[in-house]
């Protein structure tokens, strides 16, 4: 009997997970990966640090599976999205740390092209996104204009840069592999949604070799096959490829128009397919290409809220006024509300709907009887008010209203939270007995480009529901709380008054 492993490369940890025919887990692996701030505003990874999580998660995952990597019939691969890395042809190795998405190195860049006229709107049609830092772009010009040894070697076409699912492929190949996918591409601000491929003009813009980028390829394609000597003794097809979230809408199996999921994790993203359609928006959703596959391509409508499980990780690190994640739902839930303390978590801005890379977190509304309990209580209500934000506005732009909404990532076990995002958004959640949607999704993926899964409705059958949270909250309550909320928005972000 074989199986698929899928590897998620996140922004503060990586997961591998092994899966059988029935998307069972037969174990998996986890290891915390240290980000670095080298600079205000900049965020890093340490690449060595980065593929050793993914080489230890992988042992620890067969380990306790007790799965043969002879029976490793497919990988696939997730990654954290708008993040870059460059590297050596030749040699491969990186010119310089990961890029993560969360710097904002280049947001004077990005000031700067706003200034043009109509220059945001003309990006947006060609690849869906908006001028913002977030977005590879800004990341890899920089590469290429600071980094002296990269100028060196463009000459020698030694120089590769991309997102982390090119690196990815790259490293589990030996360096055989160049290839990326279409997700993980249509968030560069350099790929063009109709023609599926670089746009030329852009990459003039930003003064990008074309041959510097990798090949677009649909997520579920044969990328190349895992060098033994590279990867643990592993032979195996790479089968998939997938930025986590789009990794997360179809390990969800949200196949169709009008399906919708949202993931919490280190940020959240709420995603809803509009299925084969483009839709452009000039409100702040993004469009982007939901999944890839060789047979089509499906496209969804994005929102993006930059720090949710971050928040949670201050309230440990920063703040020290928990331990551990899972002490939240109790402290929480031991009082009754948080006494009118807002809690806007903007500390790297604000994406989806504001895009404001200038505001800071704010806390509002702090009296004397303000406990830590209602300081965490307000950190977990801000979440669910910053999904709603997006919800809204994704229902509004595509005249698409979700009847339902199924979750992933780590928060889902938080039942308060949970039970407060159905309340304020009035419509049930719903959440799936696989909960690592992430790795799920790649390892699907990669399996479809093999036949070890044979078609879509196969993995339908596969999904299951583990818990349906139901609103029990008041429309009238709701909407006041939430009330609460959008003034908390209007002080923190001037242009939003």
């Amino acid at each position: 009997m074989g199986f698929v492993l899928g590897i998620d490369l996140g922004t503060t940890a990586t997961k591998s997970i092994i899966f059988d025919r029935e998307s069972n887990i037969m174990g998996s692996g986890h290891r915390e990966l240290p980000q670095l701030f080298p600079k205000p505003g900049w965020v890093e990874h340490d690449p060595v640090a980065m593929w050793r999580t993914v080489t230890e998660s992988v042992e620890e995952a067969l380990l306790v599976s007790g799965v043969g990597k002879r029976d490793i019939e497919a990988v696939g691969v997730a990654h954290q999205g708008e993040s870059v890395m460059s590297w050596d042809a030749a040699t491969g190795e990186p010119f310089y740390n990961n890029i993560v998405w969360q710097d904002r190195r280049g947001a004077g860049r990005c000031d700067e092209l706003k200034k043009r006229h109509g220059f945001d709107k003309w990006v947006n049609r060609k690849t869906g996104l908006l001028v913002d830092p977030f977005f590879s772009s800004t990341k890899i010009e920089w590469l290429l204009k600071n980094v002296p040894e990269i100028r060196h070697k463009l000459s020698q076409d030694r120089v590769r840069t991309g997102t982390l699912d090119a690196w990815m492929i790259s490293k589990l190949s030996g360096g055989r592999s160049f290839y990326t996918d279409y997700t993980s591409a249509s968030r560069t601000m350099l790929f063009n949604l109709r023609e599926m491929t670089w746009d030329e003009e852009l990459l003039k813009e930003f003064s990008i070799p074309p041959g510097v980028l990798a090949e677009p390829k649909p997520s579920s394609f044969h990328f190349g096959v895992t060098d033994p000597t590279a990867f643990l003794g592993i032979e195996a097809p790479i089968a998939g490829a997938v930025v986590d979230q789009q990794g997360a809408i179809f390990g969800q199996t949200c196949f169709d128009q009008g399906d919708i999921k949202n993931t919490y994790g280190t940020s959240c993203v709420a995603q809803l397919n509009i299925g084969d359609d483009l839709v452009f928006s000039d409100k702040g959703v993004t469009t982007t290409v939901a999944f890839g596959l060789p047979s089509n391509t499906k496209f969804a409508v994005e929102g993006i809220v930059y720090i949710t499980g971050a928040a949670i990780q201050w309230l440990r690190d920063g703040l020290q006024i928990i331990s551990d994640a899972g002490e939240t739902e109790a402290m929480a839930r031991s009082v009754e509300s948080t006494l009118g303390v807002y809690f806007v978590p903007a500390f790297v801005g604000l994406a989806a709907p504001f895009w404001d890379y200038r505001t800071r977190g704010t806390i509002i509304g702090l009296t004397r009887g303000v406990r830590k309990e209602h300081i965490v209580r307000a950190t977990l209500e801000a979440i669910a008010y910053h999904v709603k934000d997006v919800i809204d506005l994704m229902e509004a732009e595509t005249g698409v209203q979700a009847s339902q909404l199924r979750v992933d990532g780590g928060a889902v076990k938080n039942g308060f939270l949970m039970q407060f995002q159905s309340d304020i958004l009035g419509i049930p959640v719903i959440v799936p007995k696989v909960t690592e949607t992430t790795c799920l999704g790649a390892a699907y993926l990669a399996g479809l480009a093999v036949r070890f899964w044979k078609s879509l409705d196969e993995l339908k059958e596969n999904w299951q529901i583990d818990q349906i949270y139901a609103p029990t909250m008041s429309r009238s309550k709701a909407e006041e709380l939430y009330g609460g909320w959008k003034k908390a928005i209007r002080k923190v972000i001037p242009v939003y008054r």
